[in-house]
């Protein structure tokens, strides 16, 4: 079999990251901000890695990188908010995903934030907010999967959602 960038055959092989990459370019994502808080201390990460787990009790999952030093606070916190980015969110996607220069406060101040029940930064007008806390904390090779339980929801009216495909947004 001919080997292509559509069709590869691992023969006891590890999936080459970059193909690998490159092929879930292809997956569409909704865009998502995970903030969490700390004390005085905030942080917020725009993701597509973040999934319901259960409805009955309400859980979900994010995934995020551990070999980031600043994510270690969603490790210790306990808490964590997820944040389903609409198509006005766009730039507030890129400031957290750290594609422009701004200061943990500059990126915050472009959203308007508010707590729900956990203290987790909840984004005032995203499509649907979940508040959480952690259950359990699994490492999977560069990553950590979070569990949250949801302990309160916050959603807007609808509007449309930011999508992440091909290496650019798309709205849905």
């Amino acid at each position: 079999m001919t080997k292509t960038r559509e069709a590869i055959v691992l023969d006891k092989q590890r999936m080459d990251p970059v193909l690998y990459r490159d092929a879930m370019s292809r997956y569409a994502g909704h865009v998502q901000l995970v903030t969490t808080a700390l004390g005085n201390e905030r942080r917020g990460v725009t993701i597509t890695a973040a999934c319901s787990v259960s409805d009955n009790p309400a859980t979900i999952l994010i995934c995020l990188n551990n070999n980031n030093a600043k994510n270690d606070i969603f490790f210790k916190s306990g808490i964590f908010a997820l944040n389903a980015l609409g198509a006005h969110h766009q730039a507030l996607a890129d400031a957290f995903s750290g594609k422009t220069n701004l200061t943990n406060d500059e990126r915050f101040a472009m959203g308007k934030f508010d707590t729900l029940v956990t203290g987790a930064p909840v984004l005032a007008d995203a499509l649907a907010a979940f508040d959480c806390r952690v259950t359990e904390i699994k490492r999977a090779s560069t990553h950590n999967i979070i569990f949250g339980e949801v302990v309160a929801v916050h959603f807007d009216e609808t509007m449309p959602a930011l999508l992440y495909m091909n290496r650019d947004y798309h709205t849905l």
